[in-house]
């Protein structure tokens, strides 16, 4: 059997390679633009005048309190209704990026809150703007903070990106699907799945902490 399996393994060897990059392109992206988006969703959150608070705090808690799935296919859908050309991989990096660009809004809110405001009241003092407050004085101590949450982010969404098969995107899990459904395979080729999806998370809870090593103040 294990024979058997190394040889399906190895003609289906370019199909798998090209779901898991499919797979870390969209993650990649997702958190990318999920975490751009959501350092000026956690801003707004925290320095915004009460209507953009509002606004920001409804956007946050609707697309918080929404099941990823359903954004997944909204994206597809309700795009393609409102006239709106995105095809299966732009949907679904766009879903995962919003669903991302929540909850790194809400980390970046704990961790802004969480810096004295003595500090910004003594950048003020010596004529710093605010976006030099942020950059030189807020935003290097709040990342230290944010690293290990962004990292638990970035990893659901690797496991997020299982969901755009369901919309037609070829990553690692409709991959997998396509393969079973041609040798039988599930038991063997799903738990390659599960490694490959493993070694990934595996690489960035390592890259999360190489960098939490390298902002570190010293001791």
């Amino acid at each position: 059997m294990s024979h058997t399996f190394l040889e399906q393994l190895w003609i289906a060897r370019y199909v798998i390679m090209n779901g898991i990059a499919m797979t870390v392109s969209i993650s990649l992206l997702a958190i990318l633009a999920g975490s751009v988006l959501g350092v000026f969703v956690g801003l707004a959150l925290v320095y915004g005048g009460i209507v953009l608070r509002l606004i920001v705090r409804a956007y946050t808690d609707i697309i918080r309190g929404t099941p990823v799935l359903v954004l997944v296919l909204a994206s597809y859908y309700v795009s393609a209704a409102v006239g709106l050309d995105l095809g299966p991989f732009s949907a679904g990096v766009l879903a995962l990026a919003v669903f991302c660009s929540s909850h790194v809004g809400e980390i970046v809110r704990g961790a802004l809150q969480a810096i004295p405001k003595g500090q910004t009241e003594a950048a003020k003092a010596i004529g710093l703007t605010f976006a030099q407050t942020f950059t030189s004085v807020l935003w290097p101590q709040a990342m230290r903070q944010c690293l290990p949450a962004w990292v638990n982010t970035a990893a659901e969404m690797v496991k997020a990106s299982t969901l755009l098969s369901v919309i037609g995107v070829a990553e690692l899990l409709l991959r997998t699907q396509e393969i079973i459904s041609r040798n039988f395979m599930s038991l063997q080729f799903y738990f390659l799945a599960g490694g490959l999806y493993f070694i990934v998370n595996y690489g960035i809870e390592h890259f999360g902490k190489y960098v939490e090593r390298k902002t570190a103040l010293p001791s």
